[in-house]
C-alpha cells in the first residue's frame, strides 16, 4: 500500500467484509471452519505461508479463527481519528502473527493504545456500537458486488482478488487509468471517464 501511495495519485479506503460472521466471540478451531470443505488445512497454510514470505509479510501459526466484526467497527472509528491505516495494520498483526482474539474488547483496547489513540473513547465506541451502521453498509455493498473473498481490490469496476505482488497491483492501476506521480495531470474530461468504485477491503481512488 505504501509503495503504491508513494508512486501513484491514489488514495485507499478500507471496506469491511463479512468473513465467517457466525464465528462466536471465543473463536473456532481452524479445522472446524474448514470441516465442510475438501481442504487439507496444513497444505493450505503452507501455501499461505509461502505467499507471505514472497511478499515479505509476517505470518504466525494460527490454530483458531476469531470474529472480526467489532474490530471492523473500531476500524471505522480509528479512521475518523486519522489512524485508520495504523489500526488496521495493528489488527492484522495481532490476528495473523500473534494469534490474538480480536473479538475481545480488551485486546482491541490494547491495539488502540499501541497506535496512540484514546482508549476511553474506543471503549465507548465499542460499547455503544457507534459504527455498527457503517459496517452494515459495507457488508451490504460486498453482497451486492458479489465479493466472496478477501483481499479484493476494485477500481473502475475491475477487480483483483487475493494477496498480490506489487507488480500486479501496479499494472492493475495503470490498466485502469491511474497516473504515476509526476505524470501530466488528467483533464476534467479524462477524470470523468475514470469511474470510482468501491473495494473490499480496500478502495483505490484517483486524486
Amino acid at each position: 500500500m505504501e509503495k503504491l501511495r508513494e508512486n501513484f495519485e491514489i488514495e485507499f479506503q478500507w471496506r469491511a467484509f463479512p468473513l465467517h460472521p457466525e464465528t462466536p466471540e471465543e473463536g473456532l478451531p481452524m479445522k472446524e471452519i474448514y470441516a465442510a470443505r475438501i481442504i487439507d488445512i496444513s497444505k493450505a497454510m503452507a501455501r499461505l505461508k509461502k505467499v507471505a514470505e514472497e511478499l515479505g509479510l509476517p505470518l504466525g501459526e494460527r490454530k483458531k479463527t476469531y470474529n472480526s466484526r467489532l474490530a471492523q467497527e473500531l476500524g471505522k472509528w480509528a479512521e475518523t481519528k486519522g489512524k485508520g491505516d495504523e489500526f488496521h495494520a495493528a489488527v492484522f498483526r495481532a490476528y495473523f502473527v500473534d494469534g490474538k482474539n480480536i473479538a475481545k474488547t480488551n485486546a482491541l483496547a490494547g491495539l488502540v493504545k499501541a497506535v496512540g489513540l484514546p482508549e476511553k473513547e474506543a471503549r465507548e465506541a465499542m460499547q455503544k456500537r457507534t459504527f455498527k451502521e457503517a459496517v452494515d453498509s459495507d457488508w451490504d455493498l460486498a453482497y451486492q458486488m458479489g465479493i466472496s473473498s478477501v483481499p479484493t481490490f476494485v477500481l473502475d469496476h475491475e477487480a483483483v482478488v487475493g494477496a498480490q505482488p506489487y507488480e500486479v497491483l501496479e499494472q492493475f492501476l495503470l490498466d485502469n487509468g491511474v497516473k504515476r506521480k509526476g505524470s501530466p495531470r488528467l483533464s476534467h474530461k479524462e477524470k470523468d471517464s475514470v469511474v470510482r468504485s468501491l473495494i473490499t477491503p480496500l478502495h483505490f481512488e484517483n486524486r
